[in-house]
């Protein structure tokens, strides 16, 4: 009887194959990560809010606490002496009462307007894209050039507009539109209401379309009016856009300047002068640049307080 030999491969244990390691990938280059590349990605707007505007705002700072006339440079540090200087101007308080007039006027009008206009096109109707696009072609134009048009406009001697009032027979003699204060301010509110509000109306399109139309239809299906759905629906889910455009209208408002330069110089007899006219005033007409950044910060400080303000009263509403 034969015996075969053991296999010694088979006598062998067997034993489990070791695994294999797998090399790491090689760390990328420090370029490439994501840090660097955020870094990179964030550089150029770091460096043009440096240069354009944290710079700029010290320099201001430093102006404002020194005696600095425009032609001859900084003369040393005179603080507070700017800022009482301000305040004590004739036409400071004049001028501090008509920007928060011309603010509220125009906030009122412009809102209620744009909101208006929104909820007009927002619908899909047959030529709701045509006056969309007319409400806001204003909008497209320069202030500048809106201001040069509509001074142009309200002309008593050249202007189309004294010439059309009077062959229609409502007026016999020319119209001075920026003639007193009154007729000032309304022409410079017109003007500014009819430039922005198809902008502002954009935005609140933009909000208005955003609304989920399931919630309008439960609502009517459950018996609801329009003004009901009106206050009790869209202006809660709208509020967002309201904010966006009250906080850029009374921002613009109260940095109001191409308007009034351009059609009233500030005129007549100092009544539609800005505060940022009187911070033109000081730098450029009286060369007192340390008291015109004076004035230029407590107009940031204001504006940066009344944003606060705002973006609080807004948080409290949601919340509640």
């Amino acid at each position: 009887m034969q015996v075969k030999a053991a296999d010694p491969a088979a006598a062998e244990p067997r034993t489990r194959p070791e695994h294999r390691v797998r090399p790491s990938r090689a760390t990328p280059p420090r370029w490439r990560s994501r840090k660097v590349q955020g870094l990179a990605y964030a550089a150029p707007t770091a460096v043009f809010v440096t240069v354009f505007f944290l710079l700029p705002l010290l320099l201001v700072g430093q102006m404002s606490l020194s005696d600095w006339p425009l032609l001859a440079g900084d003369r040393g540090f005179n603080a507070p002496e700017n800022y009482t200087d301000a305040t004590d101007s004739t036409l400071f308080w004049p001028a501090v009462r008509f920007t928060l007039l011309y603010t509220a006027i125009v906030t009122v009008v412009l809102l209620g307007l744009a909101l208006l206009l929104a909820l007009l096109v927002q619908e899909s109707r047959p030529g709701a894209g045509f006056f969309r696009t007319v409400y806001f072609l204003p909008g497209a134009l320069g202030l500048a050039s809106a201001s040069l048009l509509f001074w142009g406009l309200y002309s008593p001697s050249t202007g189309p507009l004294s010439r059309l009032l009077g062959k229609l027979g409502l007026v016999d003699d020319p119209v001075s539109f920026l003639g007193t204060p009154t007729s000032a301010l309304l022409s410079t509110v017109f003007l500014i209401v009819w430039k922005f509000a198809g902008f502002y109306m954009l935005i609140l399109l933009v909000g208005l379309q955003r609304i989920p139309q399931e919630v309008f239809e439960a609502a009517r299906m459950d018996g609801a009016s329009r003004g009901q759905i009106f206050r009790s629906i869209t202006l809660p889910l709208l509020r967002p856009s309201l904010a966006l455009t009250l906080l850029l209208c009374v921002t613009g408002s109260l940095l109001a300047f191409d308007q009034f330069f351009i059609l009233t110089k500030g005129g007549p007899d100092n009544s539609t002068v800005t505060v940022v006219q009187l911070i033109y005033r000081e730098a450029f007409q009286r060369l007192n640049l340390g008291t015109a950044a004076a004035l230029s910060i407590t107009v940031l400080a204001v504006l940066l307080l009344l944003n606060v303000l705002q973006f609080r009263g807004l948080r409290r509403a949601d919340e509640s």
